[in-house]
């Protein structure tokens, strides 16, 4: 195995103290993950704006009494850092690279779901040195839409080999509302990101070409997944994953999209949204941001959906093909949110690879290969997070690799 953050050889990561210290305390925090490293590490501190805040998470989940609360004052989580302990960041992705200068210094290991920015990579490699595990993108999406992206591509590989003329992939997955309202969206993270997210330009390839879209929502297309129709459309770039799932040089991608998945109507009753996000001016993004969160809130009466949806389509010339996809689609109920669970649950599986040492020093993203994403998803399964698999095989045998 390969240190991506160095360029050479994996380093061994210091040892785990056993100490997991778990910053934020927002709808993203599920029962499952949180109660699932209460279990398993020696010891849990639950970091919030006060310590109040986080002694009532803590009861909302049922985990009083597992797990020491912490407020997030001055200096505060400084003093209680030590060498080899875990820091779990829910944070906003723009606190992460604070929180892993501090890791780095002290010589503990960081975890966080936010797809690696430029400060993270940076700070990764110093976290190499110092023998500290960095763990990114472990979460939903990014986190499990990896993991199945990884099986598929493997299996696709077994079945028809490393050359192929035609591959499409697609990737797209959405927090939904149960019930669709008419406005096809309920808030359920930062209302602000929500909308900011879509002045975020988009790069992939479709029929063949690169393509790119300034206001990614102009690419909105339906999508039909088991009998139900959604509108998909592309989100950031989607062209390192190519590199990161391990899609053969031999196979010429016709498609390689990873995106956003909504509710069927979604882009006509966000119209009004999107002229607004067009003018890219921050103070009125962030106004009706607010408004439409007090207006479209998730309520406790509400239950979340999450659809994800990972799809593969590899043709070689002889007519050898291979066709495969994986389902992801879970409802929230009175006590667990469908997105905390699918958000929580896998970050702390990671954050239990670290504990057990199985994770190298530097940079890691939610399985680098198929074998440790089987590994995730067996637990995954194993905890209610069930993916269906479908496939479907053409004729022809696989060339040699």
């Amino acid at each position: 195995m390969r240190d991506e953050t160095t360029g050479g050889p994996a380093t061994s990561a210091a040892p785990a103290s056993g100490t997991v210290h778990w910053i934020g305390t927002g709808l993203s925090t599920g029962a499952a993950g949180l109660g699932l490293l209460c279990d398993r590490a020696e010891r849990v501190l639950l970091w919030g704006r006060t310590a109040e805040r986080a002694a009532g998470l803590l009861a909302r989940l049922e985990l009083t009494g597992r797990a020491g609360v912490r407020a997030l004052e001055d200096g505060a989580l400084a003093a209680e850092v030590r060498a080899g302990d875990v820091v779990v960041s829910m944070l906003p992705a723009t606190e992460h690279a604070g929180l892993l200068r501090l890791c780095v210094d002290r010589g503990a290991h960081f975890a966080c779901t936010s797809y690696v920015s430029e400060p993270v990579a940076e700070l990764a490699a110093d976290a190499a040195h110092a023998g500290a595990v960095v763990l990114t993108e472990a979460g939903l999406d990014p986190g499990i839409d990896h993991l199945l992206a990884h099986r598929l591509v493997q299996r696709a590989r077994d079945a028809v080999g490393d050359r192929a003329g035609s591959v499409r992939f697609t990737s797209f997955c959405g927090g939904l509302p149960a019930e669709p309202n008419d406005f096809r969206y309920r808030f359920s993270w930062a209302p602000y990101g929500v909308l900011a997210a879509l002045n975020a330009p988009s790069r992939y390839i479709d029929d063949g070409a690169e393509r790119s879209s300034a206001h990614p929502w102009e690419a909105t297309r339906p999508h039909h997944l088991g009998g139900e129709q959604f509108e998909v459309y592309p989100n950031r770039d989607s062209l390192p994953f190519v590199a990161q799932y391990g899609i053969p040089d031999g196979w010429h991608l016709t498609s390689f999209v990873r995106g956003t998945l909504r509710n069927a109507g979604w882009s006509t009753a966000w119209k009004p949204v999107f002229e607004t996000v067009r003018t890219g001016d921050e103070a009125r993004i962030r106004a009706l941001a607010q408004e439409l969160a007090e207006r479209y809130p998730t309520t406790e009466a509400d239950r979340d959906r999450v659809v994800l949806s990972v799809a593969l389509d590899v043709r070689r010339a002889d007519g050898a093909s291979w066709q495969g996809a994986y389902v992801l689609d879970l409802t929230g109920d009175g006590t667990h949110s469908a997105m905390a669970r699918c958000v929580s649950l896998p970050l702390a599986f990671g954050v239990t690879r670290i504990l057990d040492g199985a994770l190298p020093a530097g940079l890691n993203r939610a399985a680098e290969g198929p074998e440790e994403a089987g590994r995730w998803l067996r637990f995954l399964d194993d905890n209610g997070v069930r993916s269906t698999f479908h496939e479907a095989a053409g004729t022809g045998r696989a060339e040699p690799a």
